[in-house]
Parts: structure tokens; sequence; C-alpha cells
């Protein structure tokens, strides 16, 4: 009888204790999880724009890091140039849908402030803003909303 109430007395010692610990324990273990695909998401996502800056240096003649809009480009610059901001485009896209809430905790809204830098950059362009409807034809509603809005923003600076 004794063996029998020990047994007992420990089945409700483990449901007390050791549950909860257990489901602590599995809650961090999830949390930690979701911060570290968080992290290799934010990872990625600024070795994509990297990479993507590594093209902008390649096309020196576009003047792309100029706030200014290049002068009197020629078809075939035109056509690079297309080319570029479609993919700045379909990047902005990526981090937008990957990153963005409209509830961040702060960790978050940091990371996605700098997205937004990036986008606002390349806002204050002319021929980017101008660009802009047909380079969000076929885009996610929400991110083309959102960047409209920073576009019109960077559009009414001084400057």
């Amino acid at each position: 009888m004794i063996g029998l109430i020990n047994w007992e007395q420990l089945s409700y010692i483990v449901t007390v204790v050791g549950l909860p610990f257990a489901i602590a324990v599995f809650l961090y273990d999830q949390r930690r999880e979701r911060d570290n695909e968080d992290e290799a998401i934010w990872q990625d996502l600024s070795e994509a724009y990297v990479e993507f800056l590594k093209i902008v240096l390649d096309h020196p003649d576009l003047q792309l890091r100029s706030q200014q809009a290049t002068p009197a480009l020629s078809a075939e610059q035109q056509e690079r140039l297309w080319v570029i901001f479609d993919m700045l485009i379909s990047l902005f896209e990526r981090a937008y849908l990957l990153t963005y809430e409209p509830e961040m905790n702060e960790k978050h809204r940091r990371r996605w402030h700098s997205w937004e830098d990036y986008m606002r950059e390349w806002c204050r362009r002319a021929d980017f803003r101008n660009r802009l409807p047909e380079l969000l034809r076929g885009e996610d509603p929400d991110f083309a909303a959102y960047i409209r809005r920073l576009a019109a923003e960077e559009a009414s600076l001084p400057g």
C-alpha cells in the first residue's frame, strides 16, 4: 500500500510540476526556433540586397546611386534600368511579404525600418517613382499600397 501511495504522490508531483515545466520548455524551444527562422530570413534578404547592389555597381553608366534620375539614356540603358528596377521591386516585395507585420516587436520593427529606409531611398528617385505603376502591376496589393505611400511621402519632401 505504501508503494501505491508513493506512486500516486509522484504522479501528482509530475502533473503539478513536471507538466508545466515541459510545456514551458516546449514553448521556449518553439520561440527560439521561430527566432532562428526569422534570423535566417533576415540574413537571406540582406544578402540578396547586397547582391543587388553589386548589380548596381556593374552598371555605373546608369548612375543608380544618385538621387537624381539619369538624363538622356539610350534605349539599351533604358532597358537595363527597367530590368534593375524590376529586380529591386521583386526584392522589396519579398522583404515585405516575409518580414512586414502591422504589429511588430521591437526587434522586428528595427529590421523592417532598414527595409523601409532602402525603399524610401529608391523612392526619392523620380524615375523610379514614375515607373512604379508599371513596376507594381501584378504585385501584392498590400505591398503596392505600402510602397506607393512611401513614394508619395518622398515626392512631397523638399529637395
